[in-house]
């Protein structure tokens, strides 16, 4: 399925698009004749004096203002993210808008706040020059956001330009600030990634367009916040690392950083021609579109206390084994978005070449979880309804109030270790448990739907508390590029529906005259209708001349990964608390909390033999070991949950729940 004669936003679509290339020139080139003129759109402009002119402008703004506003415009290849400093904002900033005949570049910085469903724009005196393909994350113990990079092009995108740049972000006050290094640093591009390591930024890959080629990239850069020092650390002789690649996955570790998947065009060669008298037949090389589903883990050793303050990390890539369940068939432009230990991906393209006139593609709307510790895919699907549980008495002999008394002894217990043994002194000290959040003010009711959203690649996914942010992406029919107007909101947890934040039609499409006519001429009405019936909804098909409208990390890898093609599941034994079908996180923990607890102050009392955390701060510890766990089955557990209800059961309670509710009596039935 080929798309307009023009530079596309990122490499994906470009080999997309080579194959309708020289059909669309040489339709041009007759419209130009025809009218007796050339159909040049000046793409000669002098793309500098461009981006000079929008830093004039952007310095006339005095201060840093943020006014209230409608949701953004449409967009592609902007970079959404939730704000690090609290859990009720989404950053977006960037992208650029496509209409079939001119490419508009933003640099508007837009905030949306969950808990009053409202949408506030930032305009700046300093803030970077419009862009899209950039990439942007936390700070991690520096704090703020980083970003770095990205692509700028005419109207036309007849000529292109690349930035180096790198930029802070301050979420408290929305301020931008330009970084300014010591010594080397990456050079421009875009399709690249940006993930952080403690006080380090991390930059892999990307590509660089030129007129001639796109050059993928396989350099790491860390960047020092301490000391603002990139460094291009040197890998130990004869070691692996990543081919060159944009587009991939890039996700925190304790340890350092795991890379999945990513997109480039690798060297290969093809027979041509027939074979020769001698059996032999010649072959050329060409560029091969690769859509990679490998995995690395990136190694960072700091240097050590006594080392010069400028040291660079040393770093190791070390290859894992292929992920078990991978999406089939592979997909380019399936975006993933970090989350307590996993990477949650959404929709992609699969691309079909059938001829030279265009591409057939197939696009999903599928939600993946891949388990970063286990390296294994888990499909999520939207549940149905379920019924809610009839509330239990709330009394000493019912399950919660038993757990309520042996919590209560338990922090008793905790209470005089902490005061070294004086029982006396833990009564006056305080154990309540801790206390959910405030519940937030309430939201008008949004729509909630029972399937996805439309199938599409290239979406911006972000996670703020434990819902996914599903924002724009691209479809395609035909000749037309629809960027999708939405946002969507999906609870990880729940997965009872996908939230409608906002939807808006898209009816602007213009195109270019040679285009139109030559459509006009290969398609009759038959074909429209069927273009009708495959248009994604609340989208319109008929060209329009309006014009347009704190993170918790996996545990550590301790062992080298082996170069595998499939990855067995773990024989090592769990003895932890294992979640409960049905069973919320606070449930789990309601239950489970002395087991958690029992296992902080063993950790603590074999580290050093002293308890030095407050009774609020073990427990805090013992909750973040439970949610941990909670998060790491889920798959599991949600399988199990549909089996379970598809067998008419609702809820499972142990033989030894039963026994001490009943009074210690097993009850045969």
């Amino acid at each position: 399925m080929g798309k307009k004669d023009k530079k596309s936003k990122t490499p994906e679509q470009k080999a997309r698009v080579a194959a309708k290339q020289s059909k669309k020139a040489t339709q041009k080139e007759k419209k130009a004749k025809s009218k007796g003129g050339d159909d040049s759109d000046a793409e000669d402009v002098d793309l500098e004096s461009v981006l000079e002119e929008y830093a004039k402008q952007q310095a006339q703004f005095l201060k840093v203002t943020e006014i209230p506003c409608e949701p953004p415009p449409p967009r592609s290849s902007a970079t959404l993210i939730g704000s690090p400093s609290n859990g009720k904002e989404l950053f977006l900033f960037g992208g650029e808008y496509y209409n079939g005949a001119l490419a508009t570049f933003f640099n508007d910085l837009f905030i949306y706040n969950i808990d009053r469903d409202e949408w506030r724009k930032v305009t700046s005196p300093n803030s970077p020059l419009p862009r899209s393909g950039h990439a942007w994350c936390r700070g991690g113990n520096a704090g703020g956001i980083y970003l770095f990079g990205g692509e700028f092009s005419s109207p036309k995108q007849g000529t292109f330009y690349h930035y180096n740049d790198f930029w802070r972000l301050e979420p408290s006050t929305r301020e931008w600030t330009r970084l300014e290094s010591k010594g080397k640093s990456p050079s421009a591009r875009s399709g690249h990634r940006l993930v952080y390591y403690k006080n380090y930024i991390i930059l892999f890959g990307g590509f660089q367009d030129t007129s001639q080629q796109t050059k993928y990239l396989q350099d790491l850069w860390i960047y020092d916040c301490q000391n603002f020092t990139w460094h291009n650390p040197t890998l130990p002789p004869a070691t692996q690392k990543p081919d060159a690649r944009s587009s991939f996955s890039f996700y925190p570790h304790e340890a350092g950083a795991i890379l999945y998947g990513g997109y480039s065009r690798v060297k290969a060669s093809i027979v041509v021609g027939k074979p020769t008298k001698g059996g032999g037949q010649s072959s050329k090389s060409v560029l091969k579109p690769t859509i990679h589903q490998d995995t690395w883990f990136l190694r960072i050793s700091q240097p050590p206390p006594d080392a010069p303050a400028n040291n660079a990390p040393s770093v190791r890539w070390e290859r894992r084994k292929k992920p078990v369940n991978t999406p089939n068939p592979a997909r380019a432009g399936a975006t993933l978005a970090y989350h307590k230990g996993r990477g949650i991906m959404f929709g992609g393209v699969h691309d079909v070449e059938e001829s030279e006139e265009g591409i057939e593609s197939e696009f999903f709307d599928q939600l993946f979880a891949l388990n970063l510790e286990r390296n294994r895919f888990f499909p999520l699907a939207l549940r149905r309804a379920r019924a809610a549980p009839k509330k239990q008495a709330d009394d000493r002999t019912g399950k919660r109030g038993r757990g309520k008394a042996d919590e209560a002894e338990l922090l008793h217990n905790l209470a005089a270790l902490e005061t070294k043994g004086t029982i006396a002194d833990s009564d006056a000290m305080d154990t309540d448990p801790i206390q959910e959040a405030e519940e937030a003010p309430s939201k008008p009711a949004k729509p909630i739907l029972n399937t996805m959203p439309h199938p599409r690649f290239n979406a911006q996914l972000a996670v703020q508390g434990d819902v996914l942010y599903i924002f724009g992406g691209t479809y395609e029919h035909g000749d037309r590029e629809y960027t999708f107007d939405e946002m969507f909101a999906i609870d990880l947890g729940k997965l009872d529906g996908v939230q409608e934040i906002y939807r808006r039609e898209l009816e602007d499409w213009q195109g270019d005259e040679a285009e139109s006519d030559s459509d006009s001429d290969e398609e009759d009405e038959s074909e429209d209708e069927d273009m009708e019936g495959d248009a994604p909804s609340g989208v319109s098909l008929i060209p329009s001349t309006a014009p347009s409208t704190t993170t918790k990390l996996p545990p550590s890898i301790d062992e080298p990964m082996d170069i595998e093609e499939e990855q067995p599941e773990s024989t090592t034994t769990d003895t932890r608390p294992h979640p409960r079908p049905f069973e919320s996180l606070r449930e789990f923990f309601a239950r489970t909390s002395n087991a958690w607890q029992g296992l902080v102050l063993e950790n603590l009392q074999s580290k050093d033999g002293a308890i030095n955390q407050s009774i609020k701060g073990l427990r805090k510890i013992a909750f973040d070991l439970a949610e941990t766990k909670w998060w790491d089955c889920r798959e599991e557990i949600i399988a199990e949950e549909e089996r379970q209800e598809e067998a008419g059961i609702g809820e499972v309670v142990s033989i030894a729940d039963r026994i001490n509710e009943a009074g210690g009596v097993r009850r045969r039935r």
